[in-house]
């Protein structure tokens, strides 16, 4: 991988030149370790971004998948700072774990408002709580389509509980293990089995009969982040 980004590095340049600004390696393989077979996900920063620019970077891309490389996101210089408010999750997420590879660290003096923070992971508590309830019709009461309802809704719920748990200043802490510790039970035990499934699926009469269990713990944590207050 490191061989991979010095080429990756040494492609922006050229297609760049002195409009590259920084680049920067998140996610799992800055901290480690890494997921075999995981992609390395990149920010890069230039001072002009234009079509032939994007073009040039389009030819490459198939060789930088073929490197372990996910596409990266690629923002003009002022982007950055102006784009905090709008994805509050996702740019907290990169700034819990990154490197720069190339130039000046670009969120040197940038920080992630906490109320915007708090707001998308609201969002996302009531767009999970939403979801649920609408799976819940649309399975017709078919125990196994709630059983699949549950296990699909558990990549969702992991993300929900990191960034929260980023928001209380928590961050590094085990998306369970948080649960439990700010939802009152039983809603974070059953928060935390849902989780498990992500390793261990359950059993579809087990899922259907825990789904009400489920619904109300997720209203609970969607009324946690509506009162959360630093």
């Amino acid at each position: 991988m490191a061989a991979s980004l010095d080429t990756f590095v040494a492609d922006l340049r050229a297609i760049f030149a002195l409009r590259l600004h920084a680049v920067v390696l998140y996610g799992p393989h800055a901290v480690g370790p890494a997921p075999p077979g995981s992609a390395a996900h990149t920010l890069v920063t230039v001072t002009e971004l234009g079509l032939p620019d994007l073009e040039a970077c389009a030819a490459a891309v198939r060789r930088w998948r073929s490197e372990g490389l996910a596409v990266p996101l690629l923002m003009a210089l002022g982007e950055l700072e102006r784009s905090l408010d709008a994805f509050p999750a996702e740019f907290s997420a990169i700034q819990s774990g990154y490197r720069v590879l190339h130039g000046p660290d670009p969120f040197e003096g940038l920080s992630v408002d906490a109320a915007d923070l708090r707001r998308a992971c609201e969002v996302d508590a009531r767009g999970h709580l939403l979801h649920l309830r609408e799976g819940l019709i649309e399975s017709a009461g078919d125990p196994a389509a709630i059983s699949r309802l549950v296990e699909a809704s558990a990549p969702a719920l992991r993300a929900l509980l990191v960034n929260l748990a980023r928001l209380d200043g928590m961050a590094g802490t085990a998306p369970a293990a948080y649960a439990t510790d700010r939802l009152k039970a039983p809603h974070g035990r059953t928060l935390a089995a849902v989780l498990a499934l992500v390793e261990t699926p359950m059993g579809v009469t087990d899922a259907a009969r825990e789904f009400g269990a489920y619904l109300a713990a997720a209203e609970a944590l969607a009324s946690y982040v509506d009162r959360w207050s630093a």
